[in-house]
C-alpha cells in the first residue's frame, strides 16, 4: 500500500511546471501526509536555513551524518532524490519537476 502510494505521489509531482505556481498547495498536496503531525516524517517549520537532521525525530544515519544547513541547494538536491543525497534516508518521495521543487522550498521559508 505505501509503495502504491509513492508511486502516485512520484506522478503527480512529476506532472510538471503548471503545478509549481502554489508552494503552500503543493506542500499540502503531496508532503503535508508525513510532514503535518504525522510520525512518518518530522514538522517542516523553521527548516529552511536550519541544520540538517535536527528536528526531534529518528533521523537515518545517512541523514544525521550529512551534517551542514537545509540551505536552497541542499533542499532542492534531497528533494530532487533524497536516497542521492543521504543514503538511507526514511524519505522515499522525490519531487522531480525543477519548478515544483523550487516553489516548495520558498514555502518551506514560509514556515516558521
Amino acid at each position: 500500500m505505501l509503495r502504491t502510494t509513492a508511486a502516485a505521489i512520484a506522478l503527480t509531482l512529476a506532472a510538471g511546471p503548471a503545478l509549481a505556481q502554489d508552494g503552500a498547495q503543493l506542500f499540502n498536496m503531496q508532503c503535508k501526509m508525513c510532514h503535518g503531525g504525522s510520525p512518518m516524517g518530522p514538522a517542516l517549520g523553521g527548516v529552511a536555513g536550519g541544520p540538517v537532521a535536527a528536528k526531534a525525530f529518528a533521523y537515518s544515519p545517512g541523514l544525521k551524518n550529512k551534517g551542514g544547513t537545509w540551505t536552497d541547494a541542499n533542499l532542492d538536491a534531497f528533494l530532487k532524490a533524497p536516497s542521492a543525497f543521504a543514503p538511507g534516508t526514511k524519505m522515499l518521495i522525490s519531487v522531480p519537476a525543477d519548478g515544483n521543487r523550487k516553489a516548495i522550498i520558498e514555502y518551506l521559508k514560509t514556515l516558521k
